[in-house]
């Protein structure tokens, strides 16, 4: 595999400085539109915008409007930043922070405490129902205590998930296009950096509908 372009500071990792550099991205960005806004956007407010929006709508669709408010500062913060740091494994000499499974689990296990962390904050005790199933009597106890168990692992499963998938889908990408280029130069990798921003925004977009599905489920009711 190729070098990193940043070499490890002082012992941190080149994922991390990596990571560092798409929250700074993120922030300038941020600052040079907030010190620039139009009433009628151009240029990178208005394409800022329009993925505010979508993620904006994906909130909205699937959580709803009272709930939409309060978890869009983590799912559009999770969207934008997954994005960038896909798009940077695109860039020659550079590699993508979420090519690393430590960075996709650091992302992963806010997303299953914050679910969780909801779930009980709204229905208190209640949340246990969630686990049970749809049968609620002293009959269905046995079923209620298999479908606890096999809830309690499904949750247990997310986050695992949720950083394996996206971890080995840009690791593959990366690993695709060190190889092509290798191989064939100039054709073939032009082709396959096209399949990768695709695979990027893919991704980017699964991680955030599966936090957005995790967190809707936590507060709707329980049925």
């Amino acid at each position: 595999m190729e070098a990193p372009l940043f070499i490890e500071i002082h012992g941190v990792p080149a994922y991390v400085t990596y990571s560092w550099l798409a929250m700074v991205i993120l922030i300038v960005v941020a600052l040079i539109i907030r010190s620039s806004l139009k009433l009628v956007p151009g240029g990178i407010q208005n394409f800022i915008e329009i993925l505010v929006e979508e993620l904006k709508k994906l909130a909205e669709e699937n959580i709803g409007h009272h709930w939409a408010p309060k978890f869009f500062p983590l799912i559009g913060t999770l969207g934008l930043y997954i994005l960038v740091c896909n798009f940077m494994g695109l860039i020659p000499g550079f590699e993508s922070p979420t090519s690393n499974i430590n960075t996709t689990a650091s992302m992963a296990l806010p997303v299953f405490l914050a679910t969780h962390y909801y779930g009980i904050k709204v229905h208190g005790f209640k949340y246990i129902n969630h686990f049970l199933g749809p049968m609620k009597s002293i009959w269905a106890l046995p079923l209620m205590l298999m479908m606890f168990v096999i809830e309690v692992i499904g949750h247990l499963a997310r986050p695992v998930t949720l950083s394996v998938r996206l971890f080995g889908n840009m690791i593959a990408k990366h690993m695709i296009l060190i190889i092509l280029a290798l191989l064939t130069p100039w054709i073939v990798p032009v082709a396959i950096l096209g399949l990768g921003v695709l695979v990027s925004v893919i991704q980017a977009f699964v991680f955030v509908l599966l936090t957005t599905l995790y967190l809707a489920g936590a507060v709707e009711e329980a049925h």
